[in-house]
């Protein structure tokens, strides 16, 4: 979100320099009070269209940023037949979970969709492995469980007393 303010300044300073040569030019009053108007209703537009794209997932495709990321947590994924997989995704050493759009590839959501039942039986989660690769190997699907974790050891279990229970209705 820390980019999305400096995108929209940088904007605001591409209208505003706009204008302003429009302002300095050889034309009439009423078109450089036309460009006047136009820039001042770009800026709210610009910004409307901003605020409008937070609430959306962005295609897979659009990143450009993290394009390198070798994994990435699966957070949430919801699979719409026919439309698109959408994700949820938590990139490592980034703090914030951004949400994703790939375009329907019946495999891809089979694959996720075995993935999640993995996990769901291992109680872990899942992982993707180069999440902005735009052809994932058949070999090495792309989604894939975490293992079960371990249990603790059992002899890191403080246990110097028998434990009592006492019924909350019954003291003694």
């Amino acid at each position: 979100m820390d980019h999305l303010i400096w995108l929209f300044v940088v904007v605001v300073l591409l209208a505003g320099g706009l204008v302003s040569v429009s302002i300095w030019s050889r034309r009439r009053t009423w078109v450089k009070l036309l460009a006047i108007l136009l820039g001042a209703l770009f800026i709210p537009a610009a910004y409307a269209g901003y605020v409008g794209l937070l609430s959306k997932p962005r295609p897979m495709e659009l990143e450009w940023l993290q394009r390198l990321a070798p994994e990435a947590t699966v957070l949430g994924a919801r699979i719409h037949e026919g439309e698109g997989i959408y994700l949820w995704l938590q990139i490592d050493g980034i703090a914030e979970p951004r949400s994703y759009v790939i375009g329907w590839d019946r495999d891809l959501a089979e694959q996720l969709q075995q993935a999640l039942q993995e996990a769901d039986t291992n109680r872990s989660g899942v992982r993707m492995r180069l999440p902005y690769e735009k052809s994932w190997s058949q070999d090495r699907p792309p989604f894939y469980a975490l293992p079960q974790p371990a249990f603790p050891p059992k002899d890191q279990i403080p246990s110097t007393a028998p434990m009592d229970y006492e019924h909350p209705d019954f003291k003694t």
